[in-house]
């Protein structure tokens, strides 16, 4: 019977060797370990991150929002006051229709006060879309009043039975020019509830317009 012999002696790893054996593997592991936690906070940040150029137009935005709500606050300031002193010349103009034709003196004013209404529009600041709209609208009104006060003074230049026809044509324009205030002033509102503003209406106070909006009846700074 053959004697049953263990491993070579070669083969057997001693006690020590094994243990450091052993703690290689450990060490390698936890190496691993900690490499593939560092790649992946690294690629979570990189991709957490905002990228450079998102980032820089996101404040590009910021700046323009901001921008535009200051705009559309002067804007509307400028609105409110410019109706004041429009919706006066309007209704004269509607009465030197119907026969109660202003004085010289008078009509000297209204041109005085159209050649400064017209001259706050000259030179419009940049905004966004829907408040240039809005200055737009707001600037071919007070054009088209000037025109019909322009077409009053030449009425008054013609003898008393030249003027029908002219007062006739004076008193349309001084109608589109109610009619395009009232869509700017219908945007206008608009913009300001977006931006938080709550409702803002600058309607012209000359009565009843036909084609003319009207405000939409909500309370002044409501809404948005």
């Amino acid at each position: 019977m053959s004697r049953r012999t263990g491993k070579p002696s070669y083969l057997v790893a001693p006690p020590a060797r094994q243990t450091r054996a052993r703690a290689q593997m450990v060490a390698a592991a936890a190496a691993a370990v900690l490499v593939a936690a560092l790649v992946g906070g690294l690629v979570g940040h990189a991709v957490g991150r905002p990228d450079p150029i998102e980032e820089s137009v996101a404040q590009i935005r910021q700046a323009d929002a901001e921008r535009d709500a200051q705009q559309i606050v002067e804007l509307t300031e400028m609105a409110h006051r410019t109706g004041e002193e429009l919706a006066p010349i309007i209704r004269g103009i509607r009465d030197a229709e119907a026969g109660r034709t202003p004085e010289q003196a008078q009509l000297d004013q209204w041109q005085q006060t159209m050649r400064r209404l017209t001259a706050q529009f000259a030179d419009p600041p940049s905004g966004m879309t829907a408040t240039n709209v809005a200055r737009g609208g707001l600037r071919s009104a007070v054009d088209q009043a000037t025109v019909a006060v322009d077409t009053v003074a030449l009425a008054l230049a013609k003898p008393t039975t030249g003027r029908t026809e002219l007062m006739s044509l004076a008193t349309r324009q001084a109608t589109l020019a109610v009619t395009t205030w009232s869509v700017a002033a219908t945007q206008l509102d608009q913009i300001n509830v977006d931006a938080g503003q709550g409702h803002q209406h600058v309607h012209l106070d000359v009565g009843e317009v036909e084609g003319a909006l009207g405000p939409d009846g909500s309370a002044e700074g409501v809404g948005g």
